[in-house]
């Protein structure tokens, strides 16, 4: 379960990216498609993803990108009038909806950092010209990478750590100095009251079993054990800025319930079919 809620965070939570551009003038060095595979790239905030529709499921337009239900309409409009090279990046893009726009990086960058300009989409010389019409629709990261809402999604077994605090008593503050350093994360420390070994940090225990290889070097088998929780994981979910990780989650939960109710009725049709026959199957429209 816990490898299925991962991978619903990395290709099944829906999310809002450029889909169709229109480019009305490209005087730049790239290419038409060049430009419209960056723009599709572009992390778009997509909070409201899950309340929209799907631009094949919608009955409310065509799908021109004239819908609110189910698109959102940018326009990006550049020229360099100087000698200075000009950078276009995602701030440039103007969204007929307030609430899907480039993710903005400026708060977890520097001041004198580049990403307060954006993600660059093309740079520009004197006399050259982007304007260009692009439509972000709803995806999910099975259709196409751009809609993926996860940079990186890992879980791992919580990690249960246990010291026999007699063996420990027979160690030297040497010994026990070299043990907690054995461990190449900071998962164990000296208490500087009582001089013994303490868990400081269990999440940071990676299973590398350095420290086991340490107890076992030492002669002191049982020292420290370790076991994984089976029903209990750490996750560790870094988003690209189109939903905050803990939205993502909760999303994901929320697919992974639909998707488990879609297999519920599932079952519940074949169980018809079984009981009632060709009346079940045509019950169902088959």
């Amino acid at each position: 379960m816990a490898n299925a809620l991962r991978r619903v965070m990395i290709a099944e939570v829906p999310t809002i990216a450029i889909d169709l551009v229109e480019i009305e003038v490209n005087s730049s060095v790239l290419n038409d498609e060049f430009i419209a595979h960056r723009l599709g790239l572009i992390p778009l905030t997509s909070e409201r993803a899950m309340s929209m529709r799907f631009s094949r499921d919608c009955d409310a337009c065509d799908g021109d990108g004239q819908c609110e239900f189910c698109s959102v309409e940018f326009h990006l409009r550049a020229k360099c009038m100087t000698d200075q090279t000009l950078d276009v990046t995602s701030k440039d893009l103007y969204s007929s909806d307030h609430t899907v726009v480039p993710v903005d990086f400026t708060e977890s960058a520097g001041y004198d950092s580049p990403e307060q300009r954006g993600i660059i989409i093309v740079k520009l010389r004197r006399g050259q010209e982007l304007r260009l019409r692009a439509i972000a629709r709803k995806g999910i990261g099975k259709d196409h990478a751009k809609w993926s809402p996860a940079a990186t999604v890992t879980f791992m077994y919580e990690p249960e750590i246990y010291i026999n605090e007699d063996m420990m008593e027979t160690l030297t503050l040497e010994e026990k100095m070299n043990l907690v350093e054995s461990s190449p994360t900071k998962v164990f420390d000296i208490d500087p009251n009582t001089q013994q070994v303490v868990v400081v940090d269990p999440e940071a225990y990676t299973y590398d079993d350095e420290v086991l290889k340490k107890v076992e070097a030492m002669g002191k088998p049982g020292l420290i054990e370790i076991h994984a929780k089976e029903d209990s994981f750490i996750f560790t979910v870094e988003s690209t800025g189109a939903i905050k990780a803990s939205q993502l989650l909760l999303n994901a939960i929320e697919v992974l319930k639909q998707k488990l109710d879609a297999v519920r009725l599932s079952e519940d049709t074949v169980e018809a079919d079984d009981q009632f026959g060709e009346l079940g199957a045509h019950m169902r429209g088959g």
